[in-house]
Parts: C-alpha cells; sequence; structure tokens
C-alpha cells in the first residue's frame, strides 16, 4: 500500500488540484503533510513494534492507513485532504518499518535473505506499477480512487497477517518508556520549518511565517539537545562520529531532494504543458523504476567489489545529466525524442548511487545501531524530499495557480531542473569523503552488514526512500 500510495498521487496531482481548486501551496501541503508525518515518526514507530509487537503495530499501522485513505477519498477540501495525508502519513510509519522488522524476526539467518529479497522484489513492483495503476485509476472515475483502492487491500493485508504472521518483540531490550518527547519535537520542529516554506511566497514575512520558521528552527535545535543528553535516544549522536556515515546522509539528503522535486513537477509538466493523459504521464516515468529493479543489485555488488566511492560520485553527476536532459521537455516534444532519453539515464544515475549509499550507510554504523542507522537513513531521505517540494516551487517562481498554464509551468520547470541538478551535482561531490573500503575488511572479504543480506542481493531501493530496516541483531 505504501509503495503505490507514493507514486499514484503525484499522478493524480493536476485533477485534484483542478478539482478541488487548489493552490500550488495546496499541491505541497498535499504531499508534504503526508512525508512529515512519515519522516519524523519513523523512527519512533519501529522502536514502538520492538517494544510492543511488531505484529501489532503493523497491522495498527495497516487499519490507520487503509481509514485515513478513506478519508482522503471522501476530501472536499483542500485543507480537508491535506489533514486527512497527515493521518494517512502516520499509519504509513506505522507499517513501512514493520514489515521488513517481521522478516527479520520471523525467519532464521539462513532463509533471511531470500524473504527480504522477496519483500524488495515485490515492493518494487508496486513502485514499478503505481504511476500506471494511478492514471488508470484516475481515468477511469476520479482521483478519489487512487486512495479507495487501498481500503480493499488493508483488509486483505491484516487478514493475512493476523492468519500467518507470527508475533515478536524485545521487551527484555527495552525497559524504558519510548522517546515520545523527541519524536514529538522533531515532528514539530519540521512542522514549523515546512510551514515558512511553503507560506513564504503566499503570505510573504508576516508574522505567521516567520514564527513558524523560527519555532520550526528551534524545534530541530531543542531535538538534537535531547539527543545528546538522553540515555535512550532516537537517534545516537555517536553516529554521526563515523565521517563516512555522516558524508552518505548528506549525499542522501541532496539527491533526495532533487528526485522529490523533479518527480512533483514531471508529472504536472507532462500533463498541463505536454497534454499527456494521467495514465500517459504515469507510464512516461516507469523506466527509472525499472531500470533500478534490473540495475541496483549489479550496482550493489560492484560496490561491494570495488568500493562504494566511485558510484556515489558517478552516480549523482548521471543523475544531474538525465535532469538537464529534462530540459528538453517541453510543449511538442515527442516521447522518444525528448522524454525517454532523460529518464532512463535519470534511471541509471539513480540505480549507480541508491544500493551503494544504502550498503554504506549500513556498513559505516556500529553493529547494535544498525537498524537505527537504516532508519535515520529512511528518515532523512524523506526530509529532503519533503523540504524539496516546500521549497522548490517557490525558487522556480511557480505560485498560485500558475501550474495551471503551460507557459508559466514550463518555464519554472527549467528553472527547477537547473536547480535539481545543481543538488545532484553537489550529493557527487559530497560523497569524495566517503571511506571507499567501508564495505571491506583488510583482506578484501566482504564485511557481515549487521545481520542484513549483502548489498547486492535485496536491498531493492524504491523511488521514494531507501529500505526502511529496524530489527536489531539479534541472537538466534
Amino acid at each position: 500500500m505504501a509503495m503505490l500510495d507514493g507514486t499514484i498521487v503525484n499522478v493524480a496531482l493536476p485533477r485534484i488540484g483542478g478539482e478541488l481548486e487548489a493552490s500550488v501551496s495546496g499541491l505541497q501541503w498535499i504531499l508534504d503533510g503526508y512525508l512529515l508525518a512519515l519522516a519524523s515518526l519513523i523512527l519512533i514507530a519501529g522502536s514502538l513494534g520492538d517494544r510492543y509487537g511488531r505484529r501489532r503495530v503493523f497491522v495498527i499501522g495497516v487499519v490507520w492507513f487503509g481509514v485515513a485513505s478513506v478519508l482522503c477519498g471522501l476530501a472536499v477540501t483542500t485543507e480537508m485532504l491535506v489533514a486527512t495525508r497527515v493521518l494517512q502519513g502516520i499509519g504509513g510509519a506505522l507499517l513501512t518499518p514493520g514489515s521488513l522488522a517481521i522478516l527479520q524476526s520471523a525467519f532464521p539467518r539462513a532463509e533471511r535473505a531470500r524473504a527480504i529479497g522477496a519483500w524488495s522484489g515485490l515492493g518494487g513492483i508496486a513502485a514499478a506499477i503505481g504511476p500506471l495503476v494511478g492514471g488508470l485509476l484516475v481515468q477511469v472515475w476520479s482521483w478519489r480512487l487512487a486512495f479507495l483502492i487501498n481500503l480493499p487491500l488493508a483488509v486483505v493485508c491484516v487478514w493475512l497477517a493476523r492468519k500467518y504472521v507470527p508475533e515478536s518483540c524485545d521487551q527484555q531490550e527495552h525497559t524504558g518508556r519510548p522517546n515520545v518527547l523527541s519524536s514529538v519535537v522533531g515532528a514539530l520542529g519540521l512542522a514549523g520549518l515546512t510551514a515558512a516554506l511553503v507560506e513564504l511566497p503566499v503570505r510573504g514575512g508576516d508574522w505567521l511565517v516567520l514564527g513558524s520558521g523560527i519555532a520550526g528552527l528551534a524545534g530541530l535545535v531543542v531535538f538534537v539537545v535531547l539527543q545528546r543528553r538522553s540515555a535512550d535516544p532516537l537517534v545516537p549522536p555517536r553516529l554521526f562520529a563515523s565521517r563516512t556515515f555522516t558524508v552518505a546522509n548528506a549525499l542522501t539528503l541532496v539527491v533526495y531532494a532533487a528526485l522529490g522535486g523533479v518527480m512533483m513537477l514531471m508529472v504536472l509538466q507532462l500533463q498541463v504543458s505536454l497534454g499527456y493523459s494521467p495514465t500517459a504521464a504515469g507510464l512516461a516515468g516507469l523506466p527509472i523504476t525499472v531500470v533500478m529493479l534490473v540495475l541496483s543489485g549489479y550496482s550493489g555488488r560492484l560496490a561491494q567489489k570495488i568500493g562504494p566511492r566511485p558510484q556515489l560520485v558517478a552516480g549523482p553527476m548521471l543523475v544531474a545529466v538525465g535532469m538537464l536532459l529534462l530540459l528538453r521537455v517541453e510543449p511538442g516534444a515527442s516521447y522518444l525524442g525528448a522524454v525517454l532519453p532523460a529518464v532512463t539515464v535519470f534511471g541509471l544515475g539513480l540505480a549507480t548511487v541508491v544500493a551503494p549509499v544504502t550498503a554504506t550507510v549500513l556498513a559505516a554504523a556500529p553493529d547494535q545501531y544498525a537498524g537505527v542507522a537504516s532508519g535515520v537513513n529512511n528518515a532523512i531521505a524523506r526530509t529532503g524530499g519533503l523540504l524539496a517540494i516546500a521549497l522548490l516551487p517557490a525558487v522556480a517562481g511557480l505560485t498560485g495557480a500558475a501550474y495551471a498554464d503551460p507557459v508559466a509551468l514550463t518555464a519554472s520547470w527549467r528553472t527547477a531542473l537547473l536547480v535539481c541538478a545543481g543538488l545532484a551535482v553537489a550529493g557527487g561531490l559530497v560523497a569524495l569523503g566517503v571511506r571507499n573500503d567501508v564495505l571491506s575488511v583488510p583482506g578484501g572479504e566482504p564485511e557481515p552488514v549487521h545481520d542484513h543480506p549483502e548489498p547486492g542481493e535485496c536491498l531493492h531501493c524504491g523511488v521514494d526512500a531507501p529500505p526502511s530496516a529496524y530489527a536489531r541483531s539479534r541472537p538466534e
């Protein structure tokens, strides 16, 4: 559901905006409301599963996500849809880490790689068919079907989980209370900063925008202070003592920011400026996911063999080239001549960088923090997308209802592509600080990656974020 929903909603944005008479900031909030809840709560959600039962929290997340999806489909105003998207993001935070944690605990070590490989492949298929399904649903009836489709999926998922999934938890390892205060402070900090960025072009520097920005920055500062002083922090500060871990996450932030901005605007550009139907717009970006599905495994194995740094530098550069090729996607451009070459190069760049950066983050973290390290990387990726969607339209000069004007949208599209290409290049340069031997031990033998499968075997990385892994290494 979460993989499917992440790609369906983008395709439905133009129809949502038209029916609800939403402004650009309204569309931003529709996407960012979900990402905000997901990014800020995903760490605490993984911890809740470890404490109170992974299946229990997973099922709660599925039910929550399904009910929130129905409310999204029934929304009659932009504000109502944004509020229900926030609720949907809470459900997504509860179910996303739980799925992989369940596999980590339910399968013996010898079978774990195959199980997670199946999880990865099916998640990749969901991400791949999402644009097509979204386009068809929108054209069959309405954008509302893009949300209502989650209800039958949720019912089947809950039935399967209750019938076949064993319960597991680590109560002995968690004697204190969940770090709810840190999670709430972090969420408020992100919310305040996002509100300031989204509303600044609309409201200017009024008291609400300034107050939100100041409160957001203060919240993030307090979050960092709490992590440094807490005996059981959500984000252990010692993780960032590793330069490679810090650099890999900085790379993740800028690359996924560039990715989130382009993916939001591309479906608008294709439908509004080039006249694509929702189905055609969904299919247009399919090569990105297909290339990632086919090549991510090879990319991970190559990083294991030669070290991750060459790919972490070259991948973002290829992404930037793909974005520059997208400058040719303007009114009158053909799919074969302009869109396909650009999205193919774009996908090659992502396939080059995403699996190695995930493996690098895991390898750079101490063994006992493997699950937290993956969670941090996932949250940072979603935060990058969140901030890009909040900031990029204003930087590109896209405000009000300008997204419905092909001329104005195309001008903003070009500016946004240049900005995002610059971010991708910056990510490649940042990657020069990664230790190239992080995936190996002396003698060239592969280093065990914290009870996770090898980088090339099953770490499928979605278009929206890296895989989520929260289960700590546990004795058999």
